[in-house]
C-alpha cells in the first residue's frame, strides 16, 4: 500500500511541527489498511478530526453561523460517492464512502444528506466549532436577514479558511479572488495497493460564504478523481477548481503518459495561468507521488509498506 496525504494549500502557520505529526500519523494509519479505499478514509478521519485542519472539526463557518461539511471519494473502477452542506457532521468522508456503497447515488446533500449519514452510522449533531473558530465568528458581526443581505455583507469577506490557530488567519477583509488569501486548509489523501487507487477529499469550506454554498471537494473531477491510470486529491479556491475539473485535469497527464509529479507540476501550472487563483494538488500513479501547489504552502506526508 502507498498513500499521500495533504492538509491543504495556503498560507505557512507559523508552527507547521504539530501539523506535520498529524499528517505523519493520519499517513501512518491509512497505508496499514488493507485496501485503497479504506486507506483514505482512515486517513481523512484523522485530519476531520483534528482542529488545526479546515475540515470536519474547526471547518469554516458559513453566512449563517453554521459549519457545513462536504467529502467525496472515488476509486479507479469510477465508483463515486459524495455527500456535501451537512451540518454537525463530522466524518463526511464516511457519508461520502457510504454513498458509493450503499445507494444508487453518486451525491447526497444538506439535511437528508445528515438523516442519511444517522441512518448509516456516522454519528451527527458534532459541536463542530472550536474556541478558535467561535471567537473569530461572534467577531464577525453577521447579518440576520435574507441571502441577500448575507450576500451584501460577505461582498469584502468570503475567501480564505484557514482554521489553524497558528496559522496567519484572514480578518475577511480581502476580496474573494485576491491570491494573498490565507489557506484553504481542505484535506486529502490518495492511495493505492497496486491494483486499484481511491482518492478521498473533505472540506469545511470557505469563511464567510454564502449559507449553502458548496465548493469543489464534493464535486467529482473537480475535488477528487480516480481512474486507472491514477488518482488525484486538490485544495485551494474552490470556485476556479471547480471551474477547470483541476483533479480530472492531473490525472488526464497520467493518463497521456506523465509521471505523477510531472502530471501535477502541469496541472497546478494550468490552473494558474487559467484562474490566476491558488490551489494544491496530490496524484499517485503506478510508480510514485506527485504533489504539487502555487500557494505559500501545502503540507503534505507519504507513507508506503
Amino acid at each position: 500500500m502507498r498513500i499521500i496525504v495533504h492538509g491543504g494549500a495556503g498560507g505557512v502557520p507559523d508552527e507547521p511541527e504539530p501539523r506535520q505529526a498529524v499528517l505523519d500519523e493520519a499517513a501512518a494509519d491509512g497505508v496499514a489498511e488493507s485496501d485503497p479505499l479504506s486507506a483514505v478514509e482512515t486517513a481523512v478521519r484523522a485530519l476531520e478530526s483534528n482542529r488545526r485542519f479546515n475540515a470536519g472539526v474547526g471547518g469554516a463557518v458559513q453566512s449563517d453561523g453554521v459549519v457545513r461539511t462536504d467529502a467525496g471519494v472515488m476509486t479507479s473502477d469510477r465508483s463515486v460517492g459524495a455527500a456535501s452542506g451537512m451540518a454537525g457532521v463530522e466524518h463526511a468522508v464516511s457519508v461520502a464512502r457510504a454513498v458509493l456503497e450503499e445507494t444508487p447515488h453518486v451525491l447526497l446533500a444538506g439535511d437528508p444528506a445528515v438523516e442519511f449519514a444517522a441512518d448509516v452510522g456516522v454519528e451527527t449533531g458534532v459541536d463542530l466549532f472550536t474556541d478558535e473558530t467561535r471567537t473569530r465568528w461572534n467577531a464577525a458581526e453577521a447579518p440576520d436577514g435574507t441571502p441577500r443581505e448575507h450576500l451584501d455583507w460577505l461582498a469584502d469577506r468570503f475567501g480564505g479558511s484557514t482554521s489553524d490557530p497558528t496559522a496567519e488567519a484572514s480578518d475577511g477583509h480581502l476580496g474573494a479572488h485576491d491570491v494573498r488569501l490565507p489557506g484553504h486548509d481542505t484535506v486529502g489523501a490518495v492511495a493505492t495497493d497496486g491494483e486499484t487507487f481511491a482518492s478521498a477529499t473533505s472540506t469545511g469550506g470557505r469563511w464567510f460564504a454564502l449559507a449553502g454554498r458548496v465548493g469543489d471537494v464534493p464535486q467529482v473531477g473537480s475535488g477528487f478523481y480516480a481512474a486507472p491510470a491514477g488518482a488525484a486529491s486538490t485544495t485551494g479556491a474552490g470556485e476556479d477548481i471547480a471551474r477547470v475539473t483541476l483533479a480530472r485535469r492531473a490525472v488526464r497527464h497520467l493518463e497521456r503518459g506523465c509521471d505523477a509529479q510531472t502530471a501535477a507540476e502541469l496541472a497546478i501550472d494550468e490552473f494558474g495561468e487559467l484562474t490566476g487563483s491558488s490551489a494544491g494538488v496530490i496524484l499517485l500513479d503506478d510508480e510514485g507521488f506527485g504533489s504539487a501547489f502555487n500557494s505559500d504552502g501545502m503540507q503534505t506526508s507519504t507513507a508506503s509498506r
